[in-house]
């Protein structure tokens, strides 16, 4: 693999990336012209809702898809230009695609993958050893892929983009399809490579609140543009309103909340949201409320939005006008 200096240059540097379809000035847009810059070591998160052009910016960026307009280096090298070298420094999982043979055992597909990017069959087998391992796929490597679940698939597809050791990872909506605990071995996986071995990242997903606890950044794209693109606690932090969070045992046992609270089950416990500016003194009738009503108090404290709120908020912001008159709640 080419030796990259990262002191010099980004990890994935788009310019002007576009991306239509047919010819002409109504020829639909995937991806309008946007530009994108990630740091050495960094995880992007790119969020959007289905459509909005993730998985088309990842498949530019991966070589896979030819841009209509604008530029990509990955590792320093041009996409269009030095593509050998560029798609070197990458490993990519992608969504909706079979990225291993099923016939094939996971064993024989990193070997096979290895080879295919130019590794001799001394490089590959330590390599393949400690990757199958580290994903708990070491006793079942001579089994064919078709016969694995899918979260045990995610994994061997994940062993054959690793391993080259690419110092970039592009991973299209990773833990879609898993269950809870695999979808929770993927996660820890994703800091491993980010923490431990330095990998830079860009992954898509419609968790987020997995997305919140893994990027560095956060981009969000609608209808082909990039809307928001910051560090994630500067991201949320913008957008952080000055409201309180009650915390309570049990349910609000009919407790009457005022108006714009919400009110959300979590667990053995609830958490009551004032509205945005609640002034200290209506907070303390709340708890009064609250108190009179039987319900054990937990906590409170300021909220912080979630990015799932931030988001929601991002794609889908209205006018306040818009929207109907509060009243009193009954929770």
């Amino acid at each position: 693999m080419a030796i990259v200096e990262r002191t010099h240059v980004p990890a994935i540097e788009a310019i002007g990336l576009e991306k239509t379809y047919g010819r002409g000035a109504k020829a639909p847009a995937a991806v309008k012209p946007t530009t994108l810059t990630v740091p050495w070591g960094q995880v992007l998160g790119v969020l959007g809702p289905n459509g909005a052009g993730k998985t088309t910016i990842i498949k530019m960026i991966g070589g896979l898809i030819t841009p209509s307009a604008g530029t990509i280096r990955v590792g320093g090298f041009d996409v269009a230009r030095q593509r050998a070298q560029a798609v070197r420094q990458i490993g990519a999982v992608l969504e909706g695609s079979r990225n291993v043979y099923w016939p094939l055992s996971a064993w024989e597909n990193l070997m096979y993958f290895g080879q295919l990017k130019g590794l001799r069959a001394a490089e590959i087998k330590p390599r393949a050893q400690r990757l199958l391992t580290e994903l708990g796929l070491w006793e079942r490597r001579h089994e064919t892929v078709g016969s694995f679940s899918r979260g045990m698939q995610q994994k061997v597809a994940v062993s054959a983009a690793l391993i080259t050791d690419p110092p970039i990872i592009l991973l299209d909506e990773p833990t879609i399809g898993l269950d809870v605990e695999a979808a929770r071995t993927f996660k820890d996986w994703i800091k491993h490579l980010a923490r431990d071995e330095d990998k830079t990242i860009l992954l898509t997903t419609h968790q987020l609140e997995g997305a919140q606890e893994l990027s560095d950044r956060v981009a969000v794209i609608k209808e082909g543009e990039i809307i928001a693109d910051l560090p994630t606690a500067e991201l949320l932090a913008r957008h952080a309103e000055n409201r309180f969070e009650i915390r309570i045992m049990g349910s609000p046992n009919g407790t009457v909340l005022p108006p714009g609270a919400r009110i959300e089950p979590d667990g053995d416990q609830t958490r009551v949201l004032l509205p945005p500016d609640t002034d200290d003194r209506a907070v303390f009738v709340v708890l009064g409320r609250l108190g009179a009503a039987g319900s054990q108090l937990v906590s409170v404290a300021k909220a912080r939005p979630s990015l799932e709120e931030v988001f929601i908020r991002l794609i889908h912001n209205g006018p306040a006008a818009d929207r109907a008159p509060a009243k009193e709640v009954v929770a």
